[in-house]
């Protein structure tokens, strides 16, 4: 048996040859994507408190890891809309990506006199620690979310981490790709290294195709945020035309899908190498309409913009800090699209138990 390793996340390559998927391991791969394919229930992540009363006078800066990802710009407009209904300040600090920008944007909340800056979705605190530090010294508190996953520690000082079970839903990628080809897989799979994320979805990729599928075969590959626009589509293209074997192509966040389905058309693949992705993207639950997509792992990204503020509203009111902000995870496929309309919608398809349940969280039913 021999098995090519990733050391780091740098542009890995790593093949495995190994025995072969067995019906119980391809199986337990079809448990786990039958376990997440239904509607999520709500579980509240802390006790309720009355945020309208304690956030009235209060701000929070949202600087988000680029406001040129839908993914990201959809979480960021519906923590304006929650905060409007609220009753306190939020702005966001555009950006496209660059560490600069977000420097910027920490800057701009210490001298603005904002209660919370909140780094959502990959603008990582470890690029500018100086800039925390200088925050927190003017009376800010910092927060991340939605950048790591549970396992990892908060970075770089900041003042809390609010983190998703991203090594869950690398787990699911592997395993629908194991479960489709009865564990004859041979993926490649695009990664953003500077993303903190990056390194709780990759694990849980390697951790599913090691335990569900020694055997199968998957390269990989960085690509840096801001060079999704330019760089994704040539790569893909470039391994399908070396590799006439592979049969998915995982971008695992679903905004590279918009670079990564032209060049599998464009290559001549679309019935022979499947997409696999994770997020929920309102475009990307249509790309599944139209087979350009087979699945997206969702959040409701209504559901992470509640959370995200609850965490920050409780860390300003005073009260214990939330790391697991209790946001779930569901597999779309053609086949459970009900429920999400056309266009699809960043709402849909999650049920609508968790407006109630924050709105009673927040005290605001009463």
């Amino acid at each position: 048996m021999t098995t090519l390793r990733k050391t780091t996340l740098l542009s890995a390559l790593l093949l495995g040859t190994a025995l072969p998927a067995t019906s119980q391991d391809i199986a337990a791969a079809q448990a786990n994507i039958d376990a997440y394919s239904g509607i999520p229930a709500f579980t509240a992540p802390g006790p309720a408190f009355d945020a309208k009363a304690c956030m009235a006078d209060k701000s929070i800066l949202t600087i988000p890891a680029s406001s040129a990802i839908p993914f990201i710009k959809t979480i960021a407009d519906a923590k304006d809309a929650l905060a409007d209904e609220l009753g306190f300040k939020h702005e966001q600090w555009e950006n496209q990506g660059n560490p600069t920008q977000w420097i910027q944007g920490m800057e701009y909340a210490g001298n603005n006199g904002f209660d919370v800056i909140s780094l959502l979705a990959g603008a990582d605190p470890r690029f500018f620690e100086p800039q925390v530090k200088a925050a927190q010294e003017k009376g800010v508190k910092v927060v991340t979310s939605h950048l790591t996953g549970l396992e990892l520690e908060a970075p770089a000082g900041v003042d809390a981490n609010t983190a998703i079970d991203y090594k869950q839903a690398g787990k699911l990628m592997a395993d629908w790709t194991i479960a489709q080809t009865d564990g004859n897989v041979n993926a490649l799979i695009l990664v953003s290294n500077e993303a903190l994320s990056t390194d709780s979805l990759t694990d849980g990729l390697v951790e599913a195709y090691e335990a569900n599928c020694p055997g199968c075969s998957y390269e990989i590959v960085n690509v840096p945020i801001v060079d999704w626009a330019t760089r994704i589509q040539p790569t893909v293209q470039g391994k399908l035309q070396a590799d006439a074997s592979i049969n998915y192509v995982i971008p695992i966040y679903d905004s590279m899908s918009s670079f990564v389905t032209p060049a599998i058309a464009i290559s001549g693949k679309r019935d022979s190498v499947k997409v696999a992705t994770f997020n929920g993207t309102p475009f990307v639950l249509d790309l599944i309409r139209d087979g350009s997509v087979e699945m997206d792992i969702g959040e409701n990204l209504d559901w992470i913009a509640h959370a995200m503020l609850d965490s920050e509203m409780r860390l300003i009111c005073g009260e214990e800090p939330i790391t697991d902000s209790k946001v779930p995870l569901r597999v779309f496929t053609a086949d459970n699209l009900d429920g999400v309309s056309t266009p699809a919608q960043a709402n849909e398809g999650y049920g609508d138990a968790y407006v109630q349940g924050y709105r009673d969280l927040w005290m605001m039913s009463e």
